[in-house]
């Protein structure tokens, strides 16, 4: 993350220092675009078949874990044998005209706004190897550079758990790092940042290949190792409510901490650094 501060003198509160690398930024802007192309144009093939299985095989007449539809004018949302209603938000909700959709999510929700299953697939495909490449360069150049190791990597004494549950509760009463210490992750940052690139995303670009049947036959130990086909769209969609709720909680903590403050850093690579607080 931090670069430190050019001139030999450690960085105080207030002062503008360099805080993002050019390929840190680049990345992340790349990846908040193709996020969120692949998640609403996945929400777009959801709808197709709006149900989940686990196993190799799943249809309409199998029991799901999962499905989202409607019952007469009501939109439903079942999990297992417990049923909740979402009439208006999911099953069965208005379009921009006002008519009556029966569609798992709403068209404010997709890629396309109008149903197409084809289409979802192109933009989902498409972003997929954007995503893939990606990945694979941050990881290569933050290796390189040592951004990984120096930054991401916790330092040994960080994962004790009575560290860990300090920077819990400074985040509960919103207690945020001054100073030279808003230059580094903090543990729950790096555990975060750490489970999504060598976690959710491979793992959401492995299961995507599982349910291709291509690349089922080329590597059938795909199927294997997540259980079956259907049991790996059911991995993928708890991958992309995982990367769901990752942008919530990030986009929550940049208003928190100061959004302006936080843009321009991902923008420009230049951050002020929080003034230390009076103790």
């Amino acid at each position: 993350m931090s670069d430190g501060e050019a001139g030999g003198q450690a960085p105080r509160g207030g002062d503008l220092v360099r805080r993002h690398r050019l390929s840190t930024r680049i990345w992340h802007w790349i990846n908040a675009l193709t996020i969120f192309v692949m998640l609403m144009s996945g929400l777009m093939i959801f709808n197709a078949h709006p149900r989940l299985y686990w196993g190799q095989y799943g249809a309409n007449h199998d029991r799901a874990w999962l499905q989202i539809g409607s019952i007469g004018d009501r939109g439903i949302v079942q999990i297992g044998d417990t049923r909740f209603d979402s009439t208006g938000l999911l099953g069965l909700w208005k379009d921009r005209d006002g008519v009556v959709r029966r569609k798992a999510f709403p068209w404010w929700a997709t890629i396309p706004s109008s149903y197409s299953l084809a289409d979802a697939r192109l933009w989902h495909f498409f972003f997929a190897w954007v995503l893939a490449i990606g990945a694979v360069a941050y990881a290569a150049i933050g290796l390189v550079n040592r951004h990984i190791q120096r930054d991401l990597l916790p330092r040994r004494g960080e994962l004790h758990p009575r560290h860990i549950w300090h920077d819990v509760k400074a985040h509960a009463r919103l207690r945020f790092p001054t100073g030279a210490a808003a230059l580094r992750y903090n543990i729950l940052q790096k555990l975060a940042y750490l489970a999504v690139i060598f976690g959710l995303i491979p793992l959401v670009i492995l299961t995507g290949l599982t349910m291709s049947p291509g690349v089922n036959a080329a590597w059938p130990w795909l199927l294997d190792l997540f259980g079956g086909r259907q049991s790996a769209r059911s991995i993928h969609f708890l991958c992309a409510a995982g990367f769901a709720l990752f942008i919530l909680v990030h986009l929550l903590m940049v208003l928190l901490a100061g959004p302006f403050n936080e843009v321009r850093s991902m923008v420009t690579g230049r951050y002020r650094l929080p003034k230390e607080r009076a103790e």
